[in-house]
């Protein structure tokens, strides 16, 4: 689909602005940040996931239609990548270059429940784990990867039909590649159901977006890492989202601020719209920033790209955002030559 005409556009952005409805939002995260609102960068129908690819390609999910995207570097549309994909959800590059993805729950329980290898040339997929101990996983939904190349992403499930699943938590994994080994380093103990995940710089501190609307449970953990990168047993509680709609996914920039998607603009079922729909900006110890107000629901996950590795790209609604930021992003792939 192509962009609507930009005076539309700008009828559906907000200024970065402090929200005096909801108390809980610090001052805009204006230090962060060179732009005042989200810019448009494509439309589809349920985006996730995006990743930026060092040629300066984004790429993304469609949940909604079992797809990956790539947008080209300038384009105003984005073409399909590979379909079907696994109801691929979270997207992230390795520092090969391989497009690695969350493959979610197929409907009806049928494919997907694993985590994949996309030579981005050749569009061959490997699959890299879909069993511990021989039981599928849920619906792999997010991941990051450390400087090791290790995988940690994360199992939930928020399907309305469980007797499919397999396994009696919703855990984070991590994943050795060199070995094959995956490893549960965070179970019920830790989390109720996980969403996104970031690791910071040290490779010390593991985030995760906690996210069961149902208990409720909406919080921002960050749990020790000990040498070997397996999960110490201590956490901190950054925030806790309360009665609105918790975090999906997020990503981090250089100094560890993490950028956690959350928020809605109308009610959802079990959950209130104290929380704005937006870009969550946080410090490493949990001080919120501000917020950059979504101009559409529902917004999803985000990542770092161009060639500065800069701009920030939002998936929300049916919609590709961005807006330019004054600390760039650490990924694990290249920023484009």
């Amino acid at each position: 689909m192509r962009l609507p005409p930009r005076w539309t556009c700008l009828t559906l952005t907000f200024c970065l602005a402090w929200a005096s409805s909801a108390p809980l939002l610090a001052d805009p995260p204006v230090a962060l940040l060179t732009g005042e609102r989200l810019e448009p960068v494509t439309e589809l129908v349920f985006t996730e996931g995006p990743a930026y690819h060092a040629d300066g390609s984004l790429f993304f999910s469609d949940i909604a239609n079992n797809r990956i995207m790539r947008l080209l570097p300038g384009a105003e549309q984005a073409d399909v990548f590979l379909q079907p994909s696994g109801r691929s959800n979270g997207l992230m590059f390795d520092a090969h270059g391989q497009l690695i993805a969350c493959e979610g729950n197929e409907r009806g329980g049928l494919g997907g429940r694993r985590i994949t290898s996309i030579d981005v040339s050749t569009k061959r997929r490997t699959v890299l784990v879909n069993k511990i101990g021989g039981k599928r996983f849920n619906s792999p939904n997010d991941l990051c990867i450390d400087r090791q190349g290790r995988i940690y992403f994360t199992d939930p499930y928020y399907g309305p039909d469980r007797q499919q699943l397999e396994l009696d938590v919703e855990g984070v994994y991590r994943l050795d590649r060199q070995t094959g080994k995956v490893v549960r380093i965070l179970g019920r103990d830790h989390v109720a159901r996980p969403n996104g995940i970031a690791i910071s710089a040290d490779q010390r501190t593991l985030f995760v977006v906690d996210n069961q609307p149902l208990l409720p449970v909406r919080k921002l953990w960050a749990f020790e890492l000990d040498a070997d990168g397996l999960a110490t047993g201590t956490r901190r509680q950054l925030h806790d989202f309360g009665a609105g709609r918790g975090g999906d996914g997020m990503c981090i920039d250089r100094e560890d601020n993490l950028y956690v998607t959350a928020g809605a603009n109308r009610p959802y079922p079990n959950q209130n719209t104290d929380n704005p729909a937006g870009v969550y900006v946080f410090s490493p110890q949990g001080e919120l920033h501000g917020v950059i107000p979504s101009p559409e629901d529902m917004i999803t996950n985000c990542c770092f790209g161009g060639p500065d590795l800069r701009t920030l790209y939002v998936t929300a609604g049916k919609t590709v955002w961005s807006i330019r930021a004054k600390i760039p992003g650490r990924v694990t792939w290249p920023a484009a030559k």
